[in-house]
């Protein structure tokens, strides 16, 4: 990364303005003093207490190199839809039955390997903002740079980043709109289940949703739920805590003749760029979902779906 000092940043010293200015962790910074050709001006080395002048070309190595490449993630050519692309960020629209990165029996069908595989050109490091269980679909948010990654953890940290799930479900919400609010933990010796539990248990942690049924009929609902928190399964676990589980999810509720996994999408996720712009991206239901509508409610389906696109 080169920067051209303008007016507004002379005076500064190199920690000021990577530090404060620019955000930069502690650690990144610390790296960058111990690399070789790490932190240059005018392409001579200098240390953080350099006063930078205008004109001056600050270059910092900020770029991943074979070094910082993951060995496990192999790149795989497979379909995945990409969102939004920039030097910053990729925004994909996962696919349902797609791990999101390598794990014992997928190590060759996630999207890390995909997006590696997008990026086989260069020394590509997967680091996913938010992560979606396999058989949930949407937005998903990647950072592709060090930088960005780090800002994005800050945003994460500060709740900037919202995101908002589609939800189909067996059961109707006894209030139209409300949140869910209680505590999580792992159920017994099980590494995937969830449950909700006191907020005294050993491994409790606070769970939020907030939720707003879109439409309902029959004892099924379409939900909109707006995650607080970002707990394991915690829209899963919350909605079926009220009665609500989501169809086809065999962990939580029920089979569901009508599709073949949990009825989940991250239909959009706004959130703060690293360069400052507020985003807001959005991906379309997938075809299950829109077919389980079509068979739940098949007098409104067509103008729900289009509704919940316009989200």
């Amino acid at each position: 990364m080169d920067i051209i000092i303008t007016p507004a940043e002379s005076g500064k010293s190199i920690y000021t303005l990577t530090r404060q200015d620019m955000g930069f962790s502690s650690a990144m910074l610390k790296k960058l003093k111990f690399s070789e050709g790490g932190i240059l001006v005018n392409g001579e080395f200098v240390t953080v207490r350099y006063i930078l002048k205008e004109g001056d070309v600050l270059s910092l190595a900020l770029e991943d190199t074979a070094e910082d490449v993951s060995p496990y993630i192999i790149p795989v050519e497979m379909e995945l839809p990409v969102l939004y692309e920039d030097e910053a960020l990729t925004v994909i629209n996962k696919p349902p039955d797609m791990p999101s990165h390598p794990s014992l029996g997928h190590q060759l069908d996630t999207a890390a390997n995909a997006l590696a595989w997008r990026y086989r050109e260069r020394a590509y490091v997967f680091r996913p903002v938010n992560r979606l269980d396999r058989d949930t679909s949407g937005v998903m948010l990647t950072a592709n740079t060090k930088l960005a990654a780090y800002r994005m953890f800050l945003a994460m940290q500060a709740g900037e980043i919202h995101k908002q799930y589609i939800a189909v479900a067996e059961g109707i919400p006894a209030e139209p709109e409300g949140r869910i609010e209680g505590y999580m933990r792992r159920e017994g010796d099980s590494i995937i289940r969830r449950m909700v539990c006191p907020a005294d248990d050993p491994g409790a942690h606070h769970a939020v949703t907030e939720y707003k049924v879109l439409y309902a009929a029959d004892d099924h609902s379409v939900i909109l739920a707006s995650p607080i928190t970002g707990r394991t399964h915690q829209i899963r676990v919350q909605l079926a805590s009220i009665g609500c589980p989501l169809h086809g999810d065999t962990l939580y509720g029920a089979p569901s003749e009508h599709i073949a996994r949990q009825a989940l999408h991250a239909i959009a996720t706004g959130f703060p760029h690293p360069d400052g712009r507020r985003m807001y991206i959005t991906a379309p239901l997938p075809a299950d979902i829109t077919a389980l509508i079509a068979a739940l409610f098949p007098d409104s389906a067509e103008r729900i779906c289009e509704d919940v696109c316009c989200l």
